[in-house]
């Protein structure tokens, strides 16, 4: 099975070979079958099963009795094992202790901020290849988009009734 950089190194010889600059995944995986990279083996079916369980889990959307809101059912916790490797569970909000909804919550905080930086640093790359052009400026204060998308989403369960 072909690693990451060697599908990075797949993707770059697509581009020089086509000339392509919107890359379709699906013809990049063509390409790198006629270039010698072997199809990946079939997964577990157990494994299959499971993954699948989390991703329903993490889109379990309930509704607030109160609010009408929609909030995730299910929260993720990293479980570290003695041998070095984490997994995953599950813990539904209606029985997560304090702890365990604050380490989630923290978690996906953290990824958002990961996400941001990468943001930055992929808009600080375009604009220093394009000083020529406005910079692209993105705020990162999302306290007012947060608002606006409450306030929306309850117009739009108003519609609903």
């Amino acid at each position: 099975m072909a690693g990451k950089k060697q599908l990075q190194k797949i993707i770059a010889l697509y581009r020089v070979k086509t000339g392509e600059t919107e890359l379709d995944p699906k013809k990049i995986a063509d390409f790198a079958l006629k270039n010698g990279v072997e199809l990946p083996k079939p997964k577990d079916p157990m494994e299959l099963l499971a993954q699948e369980i989390s991703v329903a889990a993490r889109e379990d959307l309930r509704v607030d009795e109160a609010t009408r809101r929609t909030y995730r059912a299910y929260h993720s916790l990293p479980i570290q094992h003695a041998d070095g490797q984490t997994s995953f569970v599950f813990v539904d909000i209606e029985d997560a202790t304090r702890p365990q909804m604050h380490r989630s919550l923290n978690r996906r905080r953290e990824q958002m901020v990961g996400d941001a930086v990468h943001l930055i640093y992929d808009a600080d790359r375009w604009n220093s290849q394009h000083p020529d052009l406005e910079p692209i400026q993105i705020e990162l204060d999302f306290s007012y988009d947060v608002e606006w998308r409450k306030a929306s989403e309850s117009v739009d369960e108003d519609e609903d009734v």
